[in-house]
């Protein structure tokens, strides 16, 4: 196993472009993915009709421009010009304002604001619409020549746990620590053995007395290595970078994190096993990943999907650690708050491990 686990350290360092890859690309995506990955749209191109000209239709507009959720809003003379900026890509919502809009007010009735949205991009086009409905609202209630009714002076104050200021990052970090440890533990061991097959090394190895656990323990072993390295670089800089430190024990996360380590490793190793070419074991292994990223929860949650997509994701090993990363990193949770998670990750671990043992064949 020592001289095993020394050739394989032989051919990390002696690869110019791994090393490299390890230390580059956490850094990469932690430093850049935080900010870039954000539901919280800006920047949002505002058509405005004003079809009033009044003194309030004029303090609506102030209060939409004052929004820094917009661009600087545009004014257009008729809701078809509005329309076209729309298909040119230069706005995103059109807000027009109707006729006698002031003389309503004036009646005590409520006037109708026509809001309408993109809805080639859904997140940017609902979410600017709600943008704009709720600072229409705003000025309804504020220019209202009414008394307010008791039902209308209800408020709410809505509370936020674990995540009271709706840091995106603080949600975003825990996803993308999984998403390294996927890629560097995943493609790294399927590339491994079919890359020795590529190159023939591997029949070296088959005639010698070494068993099909010794050889599969001996690729196994430097990719954990390496799944901790990332996730304590992962660590470092969330603390160095955006000051997030996990809330539970650091040694969960590591816990989680090895497990899930053991899981991609134990598949990548699968695959690479079943693999002549390292352009299959590429397309093979990311049809898994993709796969598992997506029913994971990482980016939709599980309770937004259909029935039978939710009976999926119970047959994903992601969906257990995202479930457990974050009760453990934002909500300070302990073990006894994600053991069963940790079952199901283990369970997968010695499955996957397995797998890849058991479908290697030794040739002599």
């Amino acid at each position: 196993m020592r001289h095993l686990l020394l050739k394989e350290l032989l051919q990390l360092r002696r690869n110019s472009f791994l090393p490299r890859l390890i230390l580059l690309f956490p850094v990469m995506i932690m430093c850049v993915m935080p900010w870039v990955m954000d539901m919280e749209v800006r920047n949002v191109g505002l058509a405005i009709v004003d079809n009033d000209h009044s003194l309030l239709s004029r303090r609506l507009i102030q209060r939409v421009s004052a929004s820094s959720y917009f661009r600087t809003p545009s004014l257009l003379p008729s809701y078809e010009e509005a329309l076209r900026w729309v298909e040119a890509d230069k706005a995103d919502v059109i807000l027009e304002i109707p006729q006698h809009y002031e003389r309503d007010f004036g009646r005590g009735s409520v006037p109708t604001v026509f809001v309408a949205a993109n809805a080639v991009n859904g997140t940017k086009g609902s979410l600017g619409s709600s943008y704009v409905t709720q600072i229409v609202a705003l000025n309804l209630s504020a220019s209202l020549k009414r008394p307010v009714r008791q039902a209308e002076a209800v408020s709410f104050s809505p509370l936020s746990l674990y995540n009271s200021h709706l840091d995106y990052k603080r949600y975003m970090i825990p996803a993308l620590m999984s998403i390294l440890v996927m890629m560097m533990c995943g493609f790294l061991p399927a590339l491994n053995i079919v890359g020795e097959k590529e190159s023939g090394t591997i029949e070296q190895i088959n005639v010698t007395p070494v068993g099909k656990l010794q050889f599969i323990l001996a690729k196994l072993i430097p990719y954990w290595c390496i799944g901790a390295l990332v996730l304590s670089v992962c660590l470092l800089l969330s603390w160095l970078l955006y000051g997030i430190t996990p809330q539970g024990s650091v040694g969960l996360v590591y816990l989680l994190s090895m497990l899930l380590a053991l899981v991609f490793s134990g598949l990548g190793l699968a695959v690479s096993n079943y693999s002549d070419t390292m352009q299959q074991a590429i397309l093979v292994m990311w049809f898994f990943v993709v796969c598992m990223m997506l029913l994971s929860g990482l980016f939709t949650p599980i309770s937004s999907m259909p029935p039978w997509a939710q009976a999926m994701t119970r047959a994903i090993p992601t969906r257990y650690y995202i479930d457990a990363i974050r009760t453990v990193f934002l909500r300070g949770g302990t073990l006894t708050d994600i053991l069963p998670q940790t079952l199901a990750l283990l369970c997968f671990a010695l499955a996957f491990c397995l797998w890849a043992v058991l479908s290697y064949s030794k040739k002599s």
